[in-house]
């Protein structure tokens, strides 16, 4: 890799095991990580034209990450930090694999599919109470019915992507206070009520 930043350096590293799971060789992060960076400078008012998933999946996607990841009073939501592009990046390259693929769009239609029979209703028409009733049956696994297993193994795998998007992006790095990139001048040691709370003394 060449003229990568120590930022860059440790996108590449945070998005590494997710590229991975979707089977995109080691050359490839790089040019995933770079695209991270670029969707954050992409004006809010700009919307994206999605290149894997469909205009309805689109949909269903960008309310999805929001029930992972909503916007609280310390950062924005899921969408604010563009994940459901920095999926549609990932799934559309090239080099992810076809199984990746087929599992993301069986899974949305799963989620469609379990809404319709229970509520005569697409995900993204249902209501805010009906989709966290569905969502409640698939995202606790040891909890979840047999007959959900597929709904189980579809969440968790994209629970997986939302936070790997928004922990890679700038941010999910606001919201867990990330502190790199900045001199200090004089180490004074671990700071007193850090070390209280850990019981450690030294």
């Amino acid at each position: 890799m060449t003229d990568l930043s120590r930022r860059d350096a440790l996108r590449i590293l945070g998005v590494a095991p997710l590229a991975a799971t979707l089977g995109l060789a080691p050359d490839h992060l790089e040019r995933a990580a770079r695209a991270v960076a670029n969707l954050e400078t992409l004006p809010a008012s700009q919307a994206a034209v999605p290149a894997f998933f469909s205009a309805h999946e689109w949909q269903t996607v960008r309310l999805l990450v929001d029930y992972v990841i909503p916007r609280d009073e310390r950062s924005g939501s899921a969408t604010d930090a563009k994940v459901p592009e920095f999926m549609d990046f990932l799934l559309s390259d090239k080099d992810a694999s076809l199984g990746n693929k087929t599992a993301m769009h069986g899974g949305l239609a799963w989620l469609d599919n379990e809404c319709r029979s229970r509520f005569a209703k697409t995900f993204v028409q249902a209501t805010d109470a009906e989709r966290r009733q569905v969502l409640d049956d698939i995202a606790w696994p040891k909890k979840a019915r047999p007959e959900m297993r597929h709904g189980v193994t579809f969440f968790s795998r994209f629970r997986d992507l939302t936070a790997s998007g928004f922990f890679s992006s700038a941010m999910g790095w606001k919201d867990v206070q990330y502190q790199g990139n900045v001199a200090l001048p004089e180490w004074k040691g671990c700071p007193p009520e850090a070390l209280a709370k850990l019981g450690v003394q030294y």
